[in-house]
């Protein structure tokens, strides 16, 4: 503190401007006085506090992340998918044998993909192996008469395939079946706003096309069985589940098994409640199935997929864990960020709303650690709006900043996987629209897999800060996460580090890096939209230049733009963007 008042002193001398040697002293000086002040705190969070508006340009952020030991290492498959069982009524899941959709699964692969959603308690597996004979959804009279036969003759050919089996539809079928689609769409939109659903068949040549398309994608399969079949006395009628855990086991395919998906809507959806204790019971019944058939008889087991933690579902979250606790081995919730269909694009750069998540993570923290310390919890199915999203914006720009901040925050808190609903057709909130074009959040999710790791870093900031006010809660819209590189990425050596920013301001900000990060080469991969549309945008730009999908289906190469190092990071304004510091040799790092 002396030297502080020294450098007050100094500075209110009779020289109205300061020597220019002190510049540098005083950054020094800011920065080793929030670090100090940070660990006496045990302060790890990721972002810096908010500036006053008349400061903003001039304020230097200095920034530097500690990489002696990581705070969190979270899943390989951190970043996982989901396929939502709706793509049997429409008839999607024909065409995962699609060889530019395997491209773009296999691209965020290694992950999971859990094939789950509202009609998984709708779900009945029928063992058939003729396609024609039990395909539902409307007939040959409404689209045309042979696009049934084209179905059956494209499974005969994939049939001859050995190892994966990969197709190439004509455009004329691929144009059939988003009509098709499109039909269906309402017809599912009626269900999920009446909240009455209609039955699903799986086939088995379903399952089998499946099973195929995770298998090709460098996906491992989890399935989540229908819960709601139930016998007299509440319990769960597993009958229709034997059967499938049976022919799966009897085609070796290596899956993962969940128990339905938001028990605590049963009441809503099926008139009978299933409280927290019989599902517990039921989690055991199946673990029981899976011990005898020795494919699945140490075959993973994940649930209960519970709704966002309000008082009932913390009551039922509770019940489980007492019961069936040790027998999972992950505990899953799922999170939607907006319950409503109006929405707006500023409300995706709302900080309040991006802090929500939060509070729910300690909740079911809470829960989870009373009865069993230390087990891994997963958030399944995270969606930006509720009942499919919204045309024009859960697919738009701007939606990633809430997809990237939930990576952030999520791995920051010790969630172990996140997983993506949906990649694929499920109203506006997936990755890849109809016409197998990767959406904003695709190539945010690509981006992502290629360069950050599994092991979460602790970052420390110093600048300006905003004074509170009283009653008023200060939210950061510079947020930054660190992590380090991913170690599968060649370009970069081990011991380098990873930062991913967001920039919710509307004015560009400036950021030094300090400390061990001083003086290093830095490689940006700034992620901005492309077009006439801004945030609203389905298509984005690479430090300039457009992300599409090369001619002949691949990936296009993710190019960075080296910074010399010793440069300032200027992040322009309402941005996302991945900083690569190489050769930092962080010990952290070094080491898988």
């Amino acid at each position: 503190m002396k030297v502080l008042s020294a450098f007050s002193e100094a500075m209110s001398s009779s020289n109205p401007r300061p020597p220019s040697y002190l510049a540098p002293v005083a950054l020094s000086l800011a920065l080793l006085l929030h670090l100090s002040l940070s660990s006496q705190a045990g302060d790890r969070r990721p972002w810096p506090v908010d500036r006053t508006p008349g400061l903003k340009e001039k304020t230097l952020i200095l920034l530097d992340v500690s990489t002696k030991n990581p705070v969190r290492t979270v899943n390989e498959n951190f970043l996982s998918l989901q396929l939502d069982p709706s793509i049997i009524h429409d008839g999607w899941l024909d065409f995962l044998s699609s060889k530019r959709l395997v491209t773009l699964a296999r691209g965020l692969s290694p992950a999971f993909l859990r094939f789950g959603g509202k009609r998984t308690d709708f779900l009945q597996f029928q063992n058939l192996r003729n396609p024609a004979k039990s395909r539902g959804g409307p007939g040959p009279d409404y689209y045309l008469k042979n696009y049934e036969d084209d179905i059956v003759r494209s499974d005969v050919a994939l049939d001859k395939q050995k190892g994966c089996k990969i197709a190439q539809h004509p455009d004329i079928m691929l144009e059939l079946q988003r009509e098709k689609a499109a039909q269906m769409h309402l017809v599912l939109l009626k269900e999920q706003f009446s909240n009455t659903y209609s039955n699903l068949i799986l086939t088995a040549r379903s399952l089998d096309k499946l099973y195929n398309f995770a298998d090709c994608s460098g996906l491992h399969l989890i399935f989540a069985l229908n819960a709601l079949r139930r016998n007299p006395n509440n319990s769960w009628n597993s009958s229709s589940a034997l059967s499938l855990l049976k022919y799966s086991a009897s085609k070796k395919y290596n899956i993962s098994w969940e128990l339905g998906n938001e028990p605590n809507n049963y009441r809503s959806i099926h008139g009978r409640a299933v409280n927290g204790s019989q599902l517990g019971k039921d989690y055991i019944q199946l673990k029981s199935l899976l011990q005898p058939i020795r494919i699945y008889s140490r075959a993973s087991l994940y649930g209960p997929n519970i709704g966002r933690p309000r008082k009932n579902v913390i009551a039922l979250l509770d019940g489980f864990m007492k019961v069936a606790g040790s027998t999972v081995d992950a505990v899953t919730w799922q999170h939607c960020y907006i319950d409503g269909r109006v929405v707006k694009v500023m409300d995706f750069l709302k900080t309040r709303l991006l802090d929500t998540l939060s509070d729910q993570i300690r909740k079911i923290q809470k829960v989870v650690n009373t009865h069993t310390p230390g087990k891994k919890i997963w958030l399944e199915g995270v969606v930006t709006t509720s009942a499919g999203g919204t045309d024009n914006l859960s697919d738009s720009y701007a939606a990633g900043f809430l997809w990237l901040n939930t990576l952030g925050m999520l791995a920051n808190q010790g969630i172990d996987v996140v997983i993506r609903h949906s990649f694929f057709d499920h109203g506006y909130n997936h990755l890849v629209d109809q016409n197998f074009n990767p959406l904003p959040d695709y190539w945010l999710s690509l981006l992502y897999k290629r360069l950050i790791g599994p092991k979460v870093l602790a970052v420390h900031v110093a600048g300006l800060q905003r004074k509170p006010r009283p009653g008023r809660v200060i939210r950061d819209k510079l947020r930054i996460y660190a992590h380090c590189t991913n170690h599968r990425n060649h370009n970069y050596v081990r011991g380098s580090i990873t930062l991913f920013i967001i920039n919710l301001h509307r004015s560009r900000k400036k950021i030094k890096l300090a400390g061990t990060l001083r003086d290093k080469l830095v490689h940006q991969y700034l992620l901005q939209p492309y077009g006439q549309e801004g945030l609203k945008s389905k298509s984005v730009q690479l430090n300039g230049q457009p992300l599409v999908m090369v001619d002949d289906g691949t990936l296009p190469e993710l190019k960075p733009r080296p910074l010399r190092a010793g440069r300032t990071l200027v992040i322009p304004p309402v941005t996302m963007g991945f900083y690569v510091v190489k050769n930092v040799n962080a010990l952290a790092c070094r080491y898988r």
